[in-house]
């Protein structure tokens, strides 16, 4: 019974660790000279009526295995990240920029075990009406090719608003079959930057 007991014990002892409560938080801090410059451009068309709010955020990840720890028990790693808000300005009724950076923050040593890396993996810009939020992203590769990607909306979609929740769009207007002309896009695209 005893040698239970002592496992019981161990295991318990050992759950905060399994979940990463004993891995250091990295200070990260922002890159003092960013070049990577990128312009992200939305763009609204045929929207069944006004957005309530409109924010943008950038999403940036430590993708570099050798650099960050494996958690004890689980030997699953914590690769750390961080979400960016980006400034964005009104330019018409249906267009809104903001500028991103690919290198915007600092890559370090945090865990002793080398420099870890951080990489952009995509920006997206929200559209709230009432409680819903129309959010499509542009993903790293589409950014630095500044390849455009379009997402479409339903109208009624929109029409649905008190309901909370996340519309991501469809890729093609197509797939909303009957409903294809009662729809709205909103395409988003990067164009690269002088420093």
């Amino acid at each position: 019974m005893k040698p239970r007991l002592a496992i019981a014990a161990l295991l318990l002892a050992l759950t905060p660790i399994a979940y990463g409560a004993t891995m250091k938080t990295p200070d990260i801090k922002l890159n003092p000279n960013p070049r990577q410059r990128y312009e992200i451009v939305a763009t609204v068309q045929d929207a069944p009526g006004n957005f309530d709010r409109i924010e943008g955020a950038v999403q940036y990840k430590v993708t570099d295995r050798q650099c960050v720890p494996l958690t004890p028990v689980t030997g699953a790693a914590q690769f750390p990240e961080k979400r960016v808000p980006i400034e964005l300005h009104r330019v018409d009724d249906h267009t809104y920029t903001g500028d991103i950076y690919l290198d915007l923050l600092q890559d370090e040593d945090y865990f002793g075990m080398g420099v870890c890396h951080w990489n952009l993996i995509g920006a997206d810009v929200t559209f709230q009406v009432n409680k819903l939020y129309f959010s499509p992203s542009l993903f790293h590769d589409d950014l630095v090719s500044q390849h455009p990607v379009i997402r479409f909306f339903a109208d009624r979609s929109y029409q649905m608003s008190t309901t909370q929740r996340v519309d991501t769009g469809n890729a093609r207007r197509e797939d909303f079959k009957e409903d294809a002309d009662h729809t709205f896009s909103i395409e988003l695209k990067a164009r690269e930057k002088t420093p």
